[in-house]
């Protein structure tokens, strides 16, 4: 598949698209307490996603069971949400989350903390929304795409962090995944030269540990292979002639 270019009313759409899902963030951010159910998160997230008129990205998706992607702890993405799964004190939990508007998807992934956690928790969270952060200084017309997966690899590395490899981010627009895939690790290629109109999902997930994953039996929970913690944060993307505009962030860091 060919990277789109996007028109000017395909980014007024995926900008709508992008403060709806942002709404939906806030509103799970809000919610979020120990005895809570990760199938009462999906099913909140579900609610919003549809009071906007909008339909929910992942429910259905490749067979994927749910609106949120619930992750808890050693959990890095795609946890399913259940009734039997009851947040406790100290949790971290990763909600991902995709908005379809006008037939264009947004999507976002936050890291939250469930009540007291600990400092390296609270550390990790960290350091992975701050690899978001200095990937997407790279992330303008006449860069290459994997200046951002160099500069988000090794702000964790240089904490100590393990930069999951097995997944990445990607593409985004009518399709919810589109080419490019955009590693979070440097490699020994460039990439494509980014153009203005581009919309990308860039999305770190760290790890405590290793960078090593492997898949639950139900084929889509991905945990830590050594047990330790993980952190996923993501916005859309839309690089422009100049500085690039965050279409899941419109109010700026740190609301969380």
């Amino acid at each position: 598949m060919p990277i789109t270019i996007k028109s000017a009313r395909e980014i007024e759409i995926m900008t709508e698209a992008g403060k709806i899902l942002e709404i939906v963030h806030d509103e799970l951010a809000k919610a979020l307490r120990p005895g809570m159910s990760t199938l009462e998160i999906d099913q909140l997230g579900e609610e919003v996603i549809r009071s906007y008129g909008c339909q929910p990205s992942f429910l259905n998706y490749n067979g994927y069971p749910g609106s949120i992607c619930v992750s808890v702890n050693e959990e890095v993405v795609h946890g399913i949400p259940s009734s039997k799964r009851i947040l406790q004190e100290g949790d971290i939990i990763g909600l991902d989350a995709g908005v379809i508007h006008k037939w264009y998807h947004s999507d976002a992934a936050r890291t939250h903390g469930i009540g007291e956690i600990t400092k390296e928790a609270a550390n990790l969270i960290r350091i992975t929304e701050e690899s978001f952060f200095e990937g997407i200084k790279f992330a303008k017309a006449g860069n290459h795409l994997f200046d951002i997966s160099a500069a988000v690899g090794s702000y964790a590395e240089k904490h100590g962090y393990g930069v999951v490899r097995d997944l990445c981010g990607h593409g985004i627009g009518r399709n919810l995944h589109e080419d490019p895939e955009i590693p979070n690790y440097q490699t020994n290629r460039k990439g494509v030269k980014l153009r203005p109109g581009m919309t990308l999902a860039i999305e770190p997930m760290i790890n405590i540990g290793t960078w090593e994953v492997e898949w639950l039996d139900d084929g889509w929970t991905v945990v830590t292979l050594d047990g330790s913690l993980s952190a996923h944060y993501e916005n859309t993307v839309l690089i422009t002639e100049g500085e690039p505009k965050l279409l899941t962030l419109t109010q700026g860091r740190g609301r969380d």
